[in-house]
């Protein structure tokens, strides 16, 4: 039997309770925005899922209300612009952008987000990346990798076009704009919008009504459906992270981080 409890160290609590695995991204102080240790945590918990046999369906929230995740966490970015600290390999940006879109369409097992707060950035990406998706009526979400200088390439221009079509995606991911729920839900970027109250519950309804169904069917449903995504990974994905890597090292993205810190206007240099 799988022991999940060491992931609570990187600020990911796991329970597995009537064959549904519930994610909580635990950082609330910092609007549980993500970390490389978080980042690795959940690609090995989602691959870990398909040895499990107790796990038929899968749960991934924030805690507290007011985010489901913000992302990467941009302050530590600020503080890595400010001291100019070397960005890391291109190869390293690369390899994480790369793996956990895949163990995303690894996991056998039907994903849904909990979204009980604001997703932006690869928090959005960790939202919609998830099979169904239930949000809260006052969150909001959005791919905010513009807003830091960065391409959205981490699955935003992955995901989008497929939810929303080409034009809004490209509108959105350009922006780096944040969608309210309903907007949300009106352009079929989410599956439901609930009262703030009602997502874990709505998400648990909808994880009960799956594990009850023929598993061997649920999980070859949800892959014949991921080979059109897994075709656009082959063909368009890794283009995508490498230039989100190589946004990365430019001045540029510098500036937007120690912009958003300190409260200002970018001064782009197209640098």
């Amino acid at each position: 039997m799988n022991d999940y409890s060491r992931y609570a160290e990187v600020d990911l609590l796991v329970k597995v309770e009537d064959h549904i695995a519930t994610i909580t991204i635990n950082r609330p102080e910092r609007m549980n925005a993500t970390n490389p240790a978080i980042h690795q945590g959940l690609e090995e918990i989602l691959i870990a899922f398909n040895h499990d046999e107790r796990v038929r369906c899968v749960i991934l929230t924030g805690a507290g209300e007011r985010a489901f995740s913000a992302g990467g966490d941009v302050k530590v970015m600020a503080k890595a612009a400010e001291v100019n600290e070397p960005p890391k390999t291109i190869g390293g940006i690369l390899r994480g952008g790369k793996w956990i879109i895949h163990d995303y369409l690894n996991c056998e097992v039907p994903t849904i987000a909990a979204i009980n707060g604001d997703a932006a950035g690869f928090g959005a990406t960790l939202a919609l990346m998830c099979d169904i998706t239930i949000m809260a009526e006052t969150a909001r979400i959005g791919d905010t990798h513009v807003r830091m200088g960065l391409v959205a390439g981490d699955g935003g221009a992955l995901m989008w076009p497929f939810l929303i079509g080409m034009n809004r995606a490209k509108e959105m991911l350009m922006t780096g704009r944040l969608l309210k729920a309903h907007e949300a839900l009106k352009y079929g970027l989410v599956n439901h919008v609930v009262p703030q109250g009602q997502v874990m519950p709505k998400a648990l309804e909808l994880a009960k009504e799956l594990v009850e169904g023929a598993p061997m069917a649920i999980r070859w449903t949800k892959s014949a459906l991921n080979q059109r995504i897994w075709q656009e990974v082959v063909s368009t994905h890794h283009y995508c992270a490498a230039v989100e890597s190589l946004t990365a090292i430019c001045e540029d993205k510098k500036e937007a981080a120690l912009a958003f810190a300190q409260k200002r206007k970018g001064n782009y240099r197209n640098r």
